[in-house]
């Protein structure tokens, strides 16, 4: 299927749901192929958003969701495919009550994780970049680099507030 989004851009994408016998959906995968512009990252971290509402995850993890979406597509974009608008960003989404799975994938040369300086550093504190893969790790329960660097997978566990 193939769904135009609001930007003009083409969003290529791949819907499967699991349902109980009452038609409530309990699983629900996603897959999408956006191109490498920044103007699509709002309109596809809220189609995520939109779910993790649906299956009751509290505000806290929207917050930590939002933000590790918002980092991983723009690395992707930016630092991986360097804003070339022939190179597209996949993006797969496995969603139910129990937690969220993100993929996100690059066509770019991709990167060694190790070779990231550490943003809290002394000689590092006044970057103005080079902390979004600092707040991914820090807000997702599970973040793990594949692919020479090009795949970032991440998991938030649905964990109910116990501070409400």
């Amino acid at each position: 299927m193939v769904e135009r989004a609001s930007s003009n851009l083409r969003m290529e994408r791949g819907e499967e749901s699991s349902r109980l016998p009452d038609g409530t959906v309990v699983e629900k995968s996603v897959k999408l192929t956006i191109g490498s512009d920044l103007s699509v990252v709002r309109e596809v971290r809220d189609l995520i958003l939109k779910e993790v509402d649906q299956f009751g995850f509290d505000r806290q993890s929207h917050f930590a969701i939002q933000l590790a979406l918002e980092e991983a597509m723009i690395n992707a974009m930016k630092h991986g495919n360097q804003l070339d608008p022939k190179k597209r960003v996949h993006i797969e989404f496995k969603i139910s009550a129990k937690q969220l799975e993100v993929i996100v994938e690059d066509e770019g040369p991709g990167f060694e994780r190790a070779g990231v300086p550490d943003p809290t550093l002394d000689e590092n504190i006044e970057k103005c970049s080079g902390r979004g893969i600092l707040l991914i790790e820090a807000y997702m329960n599970s973040v793990h680099w594949s692919r020479g660097g090009r795949r970032l997978h991440m998991i938030k566990k649905n964990e109910p507030d116990v501070h409400s």
